[in-house]
């Protein structure tokens, strides 16, 4: 755990108390029991005087308090390979999926990916500014002293009886008043409260002198849903989604406005599964059929409602009879056997999928990345030679590049297909 001004750093399944005089401290914690609710919150659970981290990483933001959780997959402590391998991750799967129109490298030295979602909004909005916010028609109506539009008969009698030098009219304007700009302000004006880097602040505070005052709106899923873009307004879009994420994962504190929490994090269990198939994806040659997530039916109740099984990855080589399943989990087995479950489990996609092999993929660090393993028959004990399950371990590295590459490798030598590297894999 690393613990300065304003900043908290603590790995994923990491245990963090509230202590009086301390960065985290009893109101802090309060807060996030808030945000726990009764019904609970996936990212930590409660305990006495403190909190405890789950398989979620990202940043929560309590106040001015960043509380930063990063993955750790083997004994390693150092909080900058890990928040770059973490970085790494989400923009191979897409989540960072955002490049200033610029095309700008950034110049930021993160304290957290909060940082970066801030810096990646600041620069798209600052290309729109620089560019020219677009207008669009919009319908009002109201009280003019000309008559331009259509009369609205009936309120023009009821507000202007006395006041007949006025006219109550519907008419259309066009201007910058519209939802793509509603969004864009109420986030620059949620970041102003949030943002904590002393190099972003002069930039928002730029942003909110030059960007024209709008209505401060309420939104919701519905309204991000309802948008869509044209020719004109493509070049709002990736601004616009990182509105929705901020803007969807505030959590105000009405009752004092002093500790309102942002939470932004990720499921790492899915987040490798991802990047697993990323890396795969990446380097596969064209003769080979990769899917996520294919899923089959296995059980059926009196009622008709069905349950199915939904293996990660399946690999199919062409013409080969019989496909490769991969299954990702996030955790270190520390030379241990796969538990018990896991091991079930891909018993049953071996069966059902008619696999020629299945494999579990974890993190970590190992002097043999494959361990092979093979099922026991019920009746002998003995192995059962086509029904082979093996362990991969990937070493874990904060180049992102040539440890999609090892992945690659890896899955390709426990598969023993030699067909599967693509022309543009450096050897």
């Amino acid at each position: 755990m690393v613990v300065s001004k304003n900043h908290i750093t603590v790995f994923e399944h990491e245990i963090l108390r509230a202590e009086e005089g301390s960065y985290f401290d009893f109101n802090k914690l309060k807060e996030l029991q808030l945000f726990y609710g009764t019904k609970g919150v996936p990212f930590f659970n409660l305990i006495h005087n403190g909190i405890k981290f789950c398989e979620y990483v990202g940043v929560l933001q309590v106040g001015k308090t960043t509380i930063e959780v990063l993955p750790k997959a083997d004994k390693k402590h150092d909080e900058g390979i890990w928040r770059k391998m973490l970085i790494g991750m989400l923009r191979t799967v897409g989540v960072f999926d955002i490049h200033a129109p610029s095309s700008s490298i950034l110049k930021l030295k993160p304290n957290s990916i909060l940082d970066l979602y801030f810096e990646f909004f600041i620069d798209e909005v600052e290309f729109l500014l620089h560019s020219g916010l677009i207008k669009q028609y919009r319908k009002k109506e109201g009280n003019t002293y000309s008559l331009k539009g259509s009369l609205q008969f009936g309120k023009h009698i009821q507000q202007n009886h006395v006041h007949q030098e006025r006219f109550y009219v519907r008419s259309t304007t066009f201007d910058h008043e519209h939802k793509l700009h509603f969004i864009l302000y109420k986030t620059i004006r949620l970041i102003s409260v949030l943002n904590t880097n002393h190099v972003l602040q002069s930039r928002i505070g730029a942003l909110l002198l030059y960007f024209p005052e709008m209505l401060d709106i309420k939104v919701s899923d519905e309204t991000f849903c309802t948008i869509t873009y044209n020719r004109k307004t493509i070049a709002y879009r990736r601004a616009i989604e990182i509105a929705r994420l901020l803007l969807l994962h505030y959590h105000p504190d009405v009752s004092r406005g002093q500790n309102d929490v942002l939470a932004l994090m990720f499921d790492m269990n899915k987040l490798w599964e991802k990047f697993v198939l990323a890396s795969i994806r990446k380097n596969i040659s064209s003769g080979i059929t990769l899917k996520a997530q294919p899923f089959k039916y296995f059980w059926k109740s009196e009622s008709g409602k069905r349950t199915k099984m939904e293996p990660d990855i399946i690999i199919n080589p062409g013409d080969k009879d019989n496909c490769f399943v991969i299954d990702t989990k996030w955790k270190n087995l520390n030379g241990k056997n796969p538990s018990p479950d896991d091991l079930r489990q891909m018993y049953v996609y071996h069966e059902y999928f008619g696999a020629r092999k299945v494999a579990l993929v974890y993190p970590g660090e190992f002097e043999e990345p494959i361990v092979k393993g093979k099922y026991l028959d019920k009746v002998t004990g003995k192995d059962i030679d086509e029904m082979e399950c093996s362990t991969i371990s990937l070493k874990v590295s904060a180049d992102i590049n040539k440890w999609q590459q090892v992945i690659f490798r890896t899955v390709e030598e426990w598969m023993s297909l030699s067909d599967m590297i693509g022309d543009d894999v450096l050897i």
